[in-house]
């Protein structure tokens, strides 16, 4: 006999009720919670779940009066529900549910379960959402109608409620972040954010059950209760700049509710409200910080349409406020649900998309033709878009009660893709942006013009070209620099990596980055205070480069030319004859500590690494193409025309001084042999290095006179020179566009580690 029959036979659950009614201790329902789970979790046969479901034994314990001031005993029973949930099918259900008639009249275990919905226990409301979802994924009629009624659907409306709430919370913490930088305010917005996007994804897999009806209350209620009251209103900036997480969270929200909940109804109606100006929001509802408000600058203008205030933040905002819109921005090109129509009128529809909507308007002949679909201001007619705007705002009107007597504006998809591509183009032009920042408005242009200069005009050519030479020159500073030897290496690197971000389907940066990035002005900050560092220097100098390499892209772009797949940069030169790089035999990659070399012009000097204990080498200062060392070398005994090398430091940044005092010592800077914040596996220990404040290294030589001192600073210069020279030589293609262009048409392609050439110890 199976265990399921013997379990049938005696009526096992009608004697765990029997035993539940006379039990005194909790260690009773406990144990009897625990075993049931257990049974029902295991169950295979379809006869044994029917028999466990029928007989109402199954109802009693869900209702029965547990005593959930218990922790334990709370868990036990939410697992028993789960257990039970996880049954659940067409069939099953039916033994669970009460009958009147076609309709559910009652339904124990989901009443039950979603009463602990809110639950500060967050185990809890994860388990309850796991019953909840396995009920609507029944695919039951009459299920499906029972929990969009009255009073079960409150469920919906109270779970956006909590989550407007969660909504606030992070805007806090946001907000404290701002005000007090730090890892603990990091890691904590982190939470945040999951349990933030842990919620959406619930909404969304609710949502995918297919139940049209919670559809759309869930649609109604993000609306009623996020969107229209807090959201969209909270889209400025309060009196103090330094409370501006309302603006930068609900940016973030808004890409997050777009990204993940896949309601087209929902989608458009969030599109079409971005027609209304600030007002229509703004009369009833103070946003995240109701006692601030203060209408101020362009961004806050209240006669401006929400379209036009993500725009202006784009072109006054800081960092952050650029970021969170050019978001936005790309999140809406890239929602699936968005009609084109849409897209079209917010002036950010893909010239791609453009073109085929407008040639299948042609063939089936509802489009004036050839002329209107190569012209570079063709778009859909202003009667489909604007019908199909027309059709939402008369939604939002009517049902959702939004209004603005003065609103009627014209939408015209050509004026407004030309208001995107100023506001993107004067982006470029801005030069307290961020990099990564710019590389997401480059990324949202590429996407605006694959088909490069139709949609330019000579204004735009002009700005971009300007903003490029700029940059170009900024450039060459550096070719003079700290990291001068990096300059290529870096360039190379992050060409690479632009074109492959610019060339994605998606954009660099997920939203929640938008919530991460440090305070402008703290930035800024800790930006003078460290600009004596090396370390910052590398910093600035990569994101120097970062700027550089989009914007020249961006040129070779909107040119109509494909991106090679290295920048075009001149191969090393040449060595000059009888440079110290040859006369000083050096290894394969450069000086190493330990190997020999020729000393040739080195300088007899002392060093002291250690209080009280001096050393005496030899100086030299060499380059080798876009490298370039200084090094100390213990003289053989035996050959003394050579050495081994015993200290090696980089020779660009060394910033060579000769003593105020002492006219026999050179003070010389000693900077890292690499960036730290570019190699993944260094860049923890480089955070918490520059937390507590980076200092380069130093050596101070001293010589036996003056005339030898004033020898090994002429060498450093010379070959610091030497150096420059030649970094500034291989990058002459790139500051010049003319003959980058030249360059990249002809394939040029020069491999990162080309200047790093090999040199054979005897030349």
């Amino acid at each position: 006999m199976s265990f399921s029959i013997f379990f049938m036979e005696k009526q096992v659950m009608g004697e765990f009720v029997r035993i539940l009614k006379l039990s005194e201790t909790v260690n009773v329902p406990l144990q009897l919670l625990q075993t049931v789970s257990i049974l029902v979790q295991n169950l295979r046969n379809e006869h044994a779940i029917y028999y466990m479901f029928s007989n109402e034994h199954i109802n009693y314990l869900i209702t029965y009066s547990f005593d959930f001031q218990n922790e334990e005993l709370l868990s036990y029973y939410i697992s028993f529900l789960r257990a039970i949930s996880g049954k659940l099918n067409k069939n099953t259900v039916s033994l669970l549910v009460k009958i009147h008639g076609d309709e559910v009249v009652s339904f124990p275990l989901y009443v039950e379960a979603i009463r602990f919905a809110f639950h500060e226990e967050n185990m809890v409301r994860t388990a309850v959402r796991a019953v909840a979802l396995n009920v609507y994924h029944v695919g039951d009629d009459s299920v499906n109608r029972y929990i969009s009624s009255v009073p079960h659907k409150d469920y919906f409306s109270n779970l956006i409620s909590f989550f407007r709430k969660q909504s606030t919370d992070l805007s806090r913490l946001v907000s404290h972040k701002l005000l007090n930088p730090g890892a603990d305010s990091t890691s904590t917005i982190m939470v945040a954010i999951d349990e933030i996007e842990d919620n959406l994804y619930y909404f969304s897999d609710i949502v995918s059950a297919g139940i049209p009806d919670v559809g759309r209350i869930i649609t109604d209620s993000i609306l009623m209760v996020l969107i229209f009251p807090l959201l969209l209103p909270s889209l400025r900036i309060a009196i103090d700049n330094d409370m501006q997480s309302g603006v930068v969270t609900s940016l973030y929200l808004l890409c997050c509710i777009l990204k993940i909940i896949k309601i087209k109804d929902l989608a458009n109606t969030i599109a079409a409200a971005l027609f209304y100006p600030l007002e229509a929001f703004t009369k009833s509802s103070g946003g995240f910080h109701p006692e601030d408000i203060l209408m101020q600058n362009d961004c806050n203008n209240s006669n401006f349409s929400l379209r036009e205030v993500l725009l202006a933040y784009v072109t006054k905002g800081d960092d952050i406020q650029v970021l969170g819109s050019l978001s936005v921005l790309a999140t809406l090109l890239q929602t699936k649900e968005l009609d084109e129509s849409m897209l079209d009128g917010l002036g950010i529809l893909p010239q791609r998309k453009q073109h085929k909507k407008l040639l299948l308007q042609a063939l089936v002949g509802e489009c004036s033709g050839e002329d209107e679909l190569f012209s570079s201001k063709s778009s859909l007619t202003r009667d489909s878009t604007g019908s199909d705007i027309d059709v939402y705002h008369k939604k939002i009107k009517d049902q959702y009660g939004v209004s603005f007597q003065s609103f009627d504006v014209e939408i015209s998809p050509h004026v407004n893709r030309l208001q995107v591509i100023d506001t993107l183009v004067s982006l470029f032009c801005r030069s307290n942006i961020s990099a990564e920042t710019l590389w997401e408005g480059g990324w949202l242009l590429r996407q605006l013009l694959p088909y490069s200069e139709s949609e330019f005009n000579s204004h735009h050519l002009e700005l971009m070209n300007v903003s490029y030479k700029n940059c170009a020159s900024a450039l060459v500073e550096e070719v003079k620099g700290i990291w001068s030897d990096f300059v290529i290496s870096v360039l190379c690197d992050e060409w690479r990596k632009c074109k492959r971000a610019m060339e994605s389907s998606s954009p660099p940066k997920e939203p929640n980055c938008v919530l991460l990035l440090p305070h402008p002005h703290k930035l800024s900050l800790e930006d003078n205070t460290a600009k004596e560092s090396s370390f910052a220097a590398g910093e600035r100098m990569h994101e120097l480069v970062k700027v550089f390499v989009l914007l020249h892209q961006l040129q070779l772009f909107t040119l109509g030319r494909a991106l090679p797949e290295q920048p075009p940069i001149y191969p090393p030169g040449d060595l000059p004859a009888n440079c110290r790089a040859q006369t000083s035999e050096l290894e394969v990659s450069g000086p190493k500590a330990g190997t020999e070399i020729s000393l040739g012009s080195a300088v007899p000097c002392r060093i002291s690494f250690k209080s009280g204990k001096e050393h005496h080498f030899c100086f030299l200062a060499i380059s080798l193409g876009t490298f370039g060392w200084l090094v100390l070398a213990e003289e053989l005994p035996s050959q003394k025309s050579h050495g081994v090398v015993r200290a090696v430091a980089p020779l660009a940044g060394c910033n060579p001084r000769v003593d105020d005092k002492h006219s026999t010592w050179l003070h010389l800077r000693i900077r890292s042999s690499s960036l730290p914040f570019l190699d993944l596996a260094k860049s923890n220990d480089y955070r918490k290095m520059k937390a507590k404040g980076l200092v380069d290294g130093r050596w101070t030589l001293a010589f036996s006179d003056e005339e030898s001192c004033k020898s090994a600073l002429l060498m450093i210069v010379e070959e610091i020179n030497f150096l420059s020279d030649e970094v500034h030589r291989r990058l002459k293609p790139l500051l010049n566009l003319e003959t980058a262009i030249d360059l990249s048409s002809s394939h040029v392609s020069v491999p990162e580690d080309s200047s790093n050439r090999i040199l054979p110890k005897s030349l």
